[in-house]
């Protein structure tokens, strides 16, 4: 596990690296009037590339080494790997295609994560078993389509949400890397070695373009990189839940409950003021926190004095990702604890928001 992690971040840094050098020659320009930049200068958006390349490269080189192997403990990487590969393409491919033109609409994006959701119900049988309630399970017993239908909405929706959190240096990246581990966690608790090692791999890719996005914001995921972590991570929950009864199917939904919840209260509030959700605006958590949290921040560069307040935005978003992962890590097993948990990060986030639209700032978020 550790050698494919290696490549992994090798492969994604030097990607990393190739894109740095290459991309102004083929990447379009990132308009300047969009609502959500809080950038400046014109930075790559291609950082999906470097990350695809290193997960599927440490995947392949993990079936090459399975072969043979007559450990049964060792890493089993068969064609179920390949099947990952063919199904994360369309939703990836699209994004990338988005942060080289520029041109490629959101429905149309919708449509490719929605086709990666059927390739995966189609090639890896995925849909979620059960809920973890007594009336839900009933539910979902007799009518099974339902649970396809969560997979459908689970693998087309995530990335999109780790989209719409990717707006400052290391946010959607970090979140992503501390999601990847903590699945890693408990797929090594009930034995599952080799999902353990798909999202070990995929988190050592994602440091990999973390040391060309934070501090400096040299490089940015884009849309090809927020739908490759939404992708693996909504498939390796969906798989966990799947294979192994013990885990709560209200494990992975505590762990993601923060992109999750930005992703619907954003919808919420944009059909409250007669907005289409599809379009962008400036009033996401982490904006509200680089406009009206971050402060202290002051140089005559205006470019160097945005990346400052940028940087520093990051880690309120680790911090706040924290109180949901670590007590869905801790109590993974026990459905009642997780509801519980993602009942108190709704009422916090929301009370959060509020307060900072209102200019009352949280105890917890001064100084």
């Amino acid at each position: 596990m550790i050698w494919l992690s290696v490549t992994a971040f090798f492969v994604s840094l030097i990607m990393g690296a190739i894109v740095l050098r290459c991309s102004h020659y083929v990447a379009s320009t990132y308009s300047e009037s969009m609502p959500q930049r809080i950038h400046a200068g014109e930075i790559p958006r291609l950082g999906g590339i470097g990350l695809l390349a290193g997960v599927l490269l440490s995947w392949l080189a993990g079936m090459f080494s399975s072969k043979g192997l007559g450990d049964p403990s060792s890493l089993r990487f068969g064609w179920s790997t390949v099947w990952w590969g063919v199904v994360m393409l369309p939703a990836v491919l699209g994004g990338i295609s988005e942060d080289l033109t520029q041109r490629l609409q959101v429905r149309y994006r919708l449509l490719l994560t929605l086709l990666t959701g059927a390739l995966g119900v189609a090639l890896m049988d995925l849909y979620v078993p059960r809920l973890g309630l007594v009336w839900g399970d009933t539910v979902l017993a007799m009518f099974p389509w339902l649970g396809v239908v969560l997979t459908l909405l689970a693998i087309a929706g995530l990335p999109h949400a780790f989209n719409i959190i990717d707006g400052c240096n290391g946010l959607a990246g970090m979140v992503a890397l501390i999601i990847c581990l903590a699945l890693a966690y408990v797929a090594l608790q009930v034995g599952d070695r080799t999902l353990a090692a798909m999202l070990v791999t995929t988190a050592a890719a994602t440091a990999g373009f973390l040391f060309w996005n934070y501090p400096r914001g040299m490089l940015f995921a884009g849309d090809g990189g927020a739908y490759l972590w939404g992708v693996v991570i909504a498939i390796a929950s969906i798989t966990l839940v799947q294979r192994h009864s013990q885990v709560s199917p209200w494990f992975p939904v505590l762990l993601l409950i923060y992109p999750v919840w930005e992703t619907m209260f954003s919808i919420y509030r944009k059909w409250a003021r007669g907005m289409s959700p599809g379009i962008a605006d400036a009033l996401h958590f982490h904006q509200l926190i680089y406009r009206r949290v971050v402060w202290g921040v002051f140089h005559d560069d205006a470019a160097r004095d945005m990346l400052m307040r940028n940087n520093r935005t990051s880690p309120y978003l680790w911090a706040f990702t924290l109180l949901s992962v670590v007590p869905a890590v801790l109590f993974w097993r026990t459905t009642w604890v997780l509801m519980l948990g993602c009942g108190i990060f709704i009422v916090l986030y929301v009370s959060a928001y509020l307060c900072i639209v209102r200019f009352k700032l949280p105890v917890w978020m001064q100084n």
